[in-house]
């Protein structure tokens, strides 16, 4: 038996359902932040993908990457984000974005360094900013979300457009 199939997890939705519905109005805020600062809604993608690598949340990297093929992005691109600083595939703002996601979801290592977050001054305004660090934030909470109840990844399909 592996240490997945050990215990079943309790069903937070069931049983805390305001705390759930707070957490779909978190993110929904920080979406239309994100929207009102003129945020990309492929880089929140990318955002949310390398959080989810970092975290080690399957749930959430099956998700993402399906709604970021489907918003546009390319497979090179996705299977190339966990290497984003080796590879030529991305923009000083993907950049910059990218390498604060990994600061804000890698927190305990060393905060987040005053130079990570002035590049990421440097290419963003303060709406974009903020909307950069709500976007890290929401997802780092979800993926612990889905990692501590075992969430499975595989049956999410991005909605129809």
């Amino acid at each position: 038996m592996s240490d997945s199939d050990s215990i079943s997890r309790v069903p937070l939705k069931q049983i805390t359902p305001d705390v759930s519905k707070a957490m779909g109005s978190l993110h929904a805020a920080a979406v239309s932040a994100a929207q009102d600062a003129k945020v990309e809604p492929e880089l929140l993608e990318l955002i949310r993908i390398r959080a989810s690598q970092i975290n080690g949340c399957a749930f959430c990297l099956d998700m993402h990457t399906k709604d970021a093929r489907a918003a546009g992005e390319t497979e090179q691109r996705i299977y190339a984000l966990n290497a984003w600083r080796e590879t030529p595939f991305f923009t000083e703002r993907e950049r910059a974005a990218l390498e604060l996601t990994e600061a804000v979801t890698l927190v305990a290592d060393g905060r987040v360094p005053d130079a990570v977050y002035a590049g990421a001054a440097g290419v963003f305004d303060e709406a974009q900013l903020a909307a950069l660090i709500w976007a890290a934030t929401v997802i780092n909470a979800y993926n612990r979300i889905a990692i501590a109840t075992r969430m499975a990844p595989g049956a999410y399909q991005p909605a129809k457009k």
